[in-house]
């Protein structure tokens, strides 16, 4: 079996020759670029991720400019981007670094967790990556490397497999060059060691891998458990004034699309008029349907019936109410939106 030594050694040489160098997040290794970027990449593709990256960088370059910006603006640039928790949580984090540490990062493991939306995982990647200090990281692509490599059976969302996952992580950590090999393990996991269709012959680890010698490597890790996708449907209520105002309702902070600006809802289409009229006070003048549609969450799906009601009130009726308020078109655009928000009112332009 390769030594510990070896393992590394043979990814750090594999990395030197094929590993990626020019993501935008690698230009700068700087703590906080580091900890953007693994937020970011959390269950999302690095395709994906890209162009959010880049454009969140242009606005907020540093924790104190993320601090001082307001929620409503950080979620709109991470509209699209899906997970809106991960925005709430580097906000507050970013707020708590500008007041709690001068505007920098902390340099342990231990504080950084202790902050909103850091785990384990992406802790250590910032401490590696960016203060070059040797603690592992466990995240999708390390998994699977890992997995594979060890013959670890079982889902790696449970606990017992996450532990034994994280002792190999330990283990086969390198005594030189730490940032390079955690990236090494992240590209091995994203471009060679796949989800599906592995390419284990350009692998440089397949000589020693378990699940490769065993010929099953796509076995490890095992898949989540699947449960059935529940359907949920809801209708919005897309309230339009006479000037061409629509009326958005922010969303409590916890929950599906926490904190974003979404239509008012109801469950069942009878209960419109009277939401209408006495809980938001609006004289309804026509009410026309929309085709409904399907958004697919993670974990349920989404059935929706927009609502079109034509209203004669002034848009400053319910101004009093700093959760329900009205737009303009254009400046609804520029709020915190859930895709599917956001795609339909660029219907009504």
């Amino acid at each position: 079996m390769l030594t510990n030594n070896n393992f590394s050694t043979q990814l750090l040489d594999w990395f030197d020759l094929h590993g990626r160098k020019d993501l935008p997040w690698q230009q700068q290794t700087t703590p906080y670029h580091v900890w953007l970027s693994e937020i970011m990449l959390q269950q999302t593709q690095v395709k994906t991720v890209i162009p959010f990256y880049q454009n969140f960088i242009q606005h907020y370059s540093d924790i104190t400019s993320l601090a001082n910006a307001s929620i409503d603006d950080v979620l709109s640039l991470w509209t699209g981007l899906g997970y809106y928790a991960r925005a709430r949580n580097l906000h507050k984090a970013a707020t708590i670094m500008f007041t709690d540490y001068d505007g920098k990062m902390p340099n342990s493991l231990e504080e950084l967790i202790a902050l909103p939306g850091i785990g384990r995982s992406t802790a250590g990647a910032i401490m590696a990556l960016a203060y070059h200090q040797y603690f592992p990281i466990l995240d999708g692509n390390v998994k699977r490397v890992l997995a594979r490599y060890k013959t670890v059976s079982g889902w790696p969302g449970n606990r017992a497999v996450e532990q034994l996952l994280w002792q190999h992580a330990e283990q086969l950590l390198p005594k030189l060059r730490i940032a390079h090999y955690i990236q090494a393990q992240m590209d091995l996991g994203a471009t060679v060691c796949t989800r599906k269709k592995p390419n284990c012959g350009k692998c440089p680890l397949r000589s020693e891998c378990m699940a490769f010698q065993q010929g099953n490597p796509e076995d490890y890790p095992s898949p989540k458990p699947k449960k059935a996708i529940p359907i949920r449907k809801t209708n919005w209520i897309v309230a339009q004034s006479q000037s061409g105002e629509i009326l958005l309702q922010q969303r409590p902070d916890s929950g599906i699309w926490g904190g974003l600006w979404c239509f008012p809802e109801v469950n069942t289409a009878e209960d419109i008029q009277y939401i209408c009229e006495q809980q938001l006070n609006l004289n309804t003048i026509n009410i026309s349907l929309k085709p409904h549609f399907r958004h697919v969450f993670s974990h349920f799906k989404l059935d929706i019936t927009p609502h079109i009601i034509q209203c004669t009130i002034e848009s400053n009726h319910i101004s009093e109410n700093k959760n329900i308020t009205w737009y303009k078109i254009s400046d609804a655009l520029r709020l915190g939106l859930p895709a599917p928000v956001k795609s339909f009112l660029e219907t009504l332009q």
